[in-house]
């Protein structure tokens, strides 16, 4: 456990993330094999629990979930519920500013759409306070980018604040190659305490950043870790043969997987306070925690992408 910047907020080095429990599609590869391609709800409601008992058993205490991520909302507050959980034994982090349009479809045209409006704001509020009630500790902006321009509309800022001071803290997550200049623009406004940012062994862009984030004492919230299962073994593309073998010979070294090692590599960030998992069944999770413990000699420049690149591959990934 570790501050959560200056929150005043105690969390777990590993969190879970709860993007590919709580709806049928998403663009992890091979999302489809880690449901059996059973989308039923309750399925996939049991299936949630599973993930979310072997997550608590391995000390997971931070759990981030989002109004697009389907039923993740009412799946954690209804585990939540059931194992008698109070809001002190566990800090939970939801996200505003997309809504979820793909109606438990996995063919979907659109899956969700982006809306950073201060109406959609207060009407997920109140969805989201009414799925974890006390238990909502940080409510952040789902990929705030400055294209979006939520960051410079005073309408959501001064809700944001409200907000704020009524005890939940306030965060924005980000996303694209322009994470830095969203997260300086973010910095000058005095607003947020936490940010939510992808930081990957393929994706280190942002690193400076963060780190300067931290330093002005927010929270930092890795997402994305595994680049949505870009390094791990799953990935299949010719031109990340290469570094995937580096990966495995370290893995092979430290006695765990690729996942842990590449996980271990932003744990091992100074700034990190949460790097969350997304693991998708109880195998990858249980994967997942063996980073925790072991120190992996990784160096940037041997995986790192132009961020650019990186982004292009990410919005090409198919859903499911």
């Amino acid at each position: 456990m570790r501050p959560l910047g200056r929150t005043g907020l105690m969390v777990s080095r590993l969190g879970l993330g709860m993007a590919a429990l709580g709806r049928p599609g998403y663009i992890n590869l091979s999302h489809g094999e880690d449901l059996r391609h059973n989308y039923d709800a309750d399925a996939m409601k049991a299936h949630a629990y599973q993930v979310l008992d072997v997550a608590w058993a391995n000390g997971i205490r931070y759990f981030d979930v989002a109004r697009s991520y389907g039923r993740a909302e009412e799946f954690l507050a209804g585990w939540l519920s059931s194992r008698a959980i109070e809001p002190d034994q566990v800090v939970v982090g939801s996200k505003w500013g997309y809504i979820y349009t793909a109606d438990w479809r996995i063919d979907a045209e659109k899956h969700e759409v982006k809306d950073h409006s201060r109406s959609v704001f207060e009407r997920q509020l109140a969805e989201s306070r009414a799925w974890l009630g006390s238990h909502l500790d940080l409510y952040q902006i789902h990929s705030a980018t400055l294209e979006s321009g939520v960051l410079d509309n005073a309408e959501v800022l001064d809700a944001l604040r409200r907000l704020k001071s009524q005890g939940v803290r306030v965060g924005l997550s980000l996303s694209g190659p322009r994470q830095a200049a969203t997260l300086s623009r973010a910095l000058e406004l005095s607003v947020f305490d936490c940010v939510q940012a992808t930081w990957n062994l393929l994706e280190p862009s942002v690193g400076p950043a963060l780190a300067e984030a931290h330093a002005a004492g927010l929270g930092v919230i890795v997402k994305e870790a595994l680049a949505n299962g870009r390094l791990t073994e799953r990935n299949t593309e010719p031109e990340s043969a290469e570094k995937i073998r580096r990966l495995r010979q370290i893995a092979e070294r430290s006695g765990v997987g690729v996942d842990a090692v590449a996980l271990a590599a932003v744990l091992r960030q100074p700034w990190a306070d949460v790097v969350l998992s997304g693991a998708a069944t109880p195998m990858q999770l249980v994967s997942n925690v063996k980073a925790l413990p072991i120190e992996v000699p990784v160096a940037l420049d041997e995986f790192a992408e132009p961020a650019e690149l990186y982004w292009a591959k990410r919005s090409a990934l198919p859903w499911n």
